[in-house]
């Protein structure tokens, strides 16, 4: 069975046979896609000091960075 973890692989990003990040990545553009990306970092970072586990939030922003890298990268 595949190991799941709530920051790098959540079971419910999962269900289904595609992840849904790679769902909006195919439907919207480049550009788009590093926006929705973007977001996300703001999003996490905003609001980590909040939280009742705050080291996740910054774990979800800092993977979303490096996917804004990794998408960079390829340009």
């Amino acid at each position: 069975m595949e190991e799941f973890d709530n920051t790098h692989k959540p079971f419910h990003y999962n269900q289904g046979s595609i992840e849904t990040i790679n769902l909006i990545q195919g439907t919207v553009s480049s550009k788009e896609f590093e926006g929705y990306l973007k977001g996300n970092i703001i999003k996490y970072l905003s609001r980590y000091n909040y939280k009742k586990e705050p080291l996740n939030d910054l774990n979800k922003a800092e993977w979303y960075l490096k996917r804004l890298i990794k998408e960079l990268e390829k340009v």
